[in-house]
C-alpha cells in the first residue's frame, strides 16, 4: 500500500466544473475535483462545488473535511446539520439526503467500499 498525498488541499488544482447529477435548484451547482482511487476500492481527494440544492448521490461511507465556505446537509431521516469551513463529517454508507450550498465549499475526503 502507498501513502497519498495532498498537498495544499485549500489551493489544489482540481477539473472542470460538471453539473451535479441530481439539481433541485436553478442555477445546477458544479463540481470540481481531484481524486485518487486505489486498487482496493479506496478513494481519497479534494472535492470543491458551487451554490446550489442537488440529492446526495455518493452511498459509500465517508469522512471529510471542509476547507473553506459553508452549507447544510439535511438527512432523509434526520435534523439539518449545518456545516462551515473547519468542520469535519462522517457519513455512513447509504446516507441519502440533500446538499444546500449557500457559498462555494471545499473538503478533502475518503470514501471507502463496504
Amino acid at each position: 500500500m502507498s501513502i497519498t498525498l495532498l498537498p495544499q488541499c485549500g489551493e489544489l488544482p482540481l477539473s472542470a466544473p460538471s453539473p451535479v447529477a441530481m439539481p433541485l435548484s436553478l442555477p445546477h451547482a458544479a463540481t470540481r475535483v481531484h481524486a485518487v482511487e486505489r486498487p482496493d476500492g479506496v478513494e481519497t481527494g479534494v472535492w470543491e462545488c458551487s451554490p446550489g440544492r442537488w440529492r446526495r448521490q455518493i452511498m459509500q461511507a465517508e469522512f471529510c473535511h471542509f476547507i473553506q465556505g459553508c452549507c447544510r446537509f439535511i438527512p432523509d431521516d434526520g435534523e439539518a446539520i449545518d456545516i462551515r469551513a473547519g468542520d469535519a463529517l462522517f457519513f455512513p454508507a447509504n446516507s441519502a439526503g440533500v446538499w444546500e450550498v449557500t457559498e462555494t465549499v471545499r473538503k478533502s475526503y475518503v470514501l471507502w467500499p463496504d
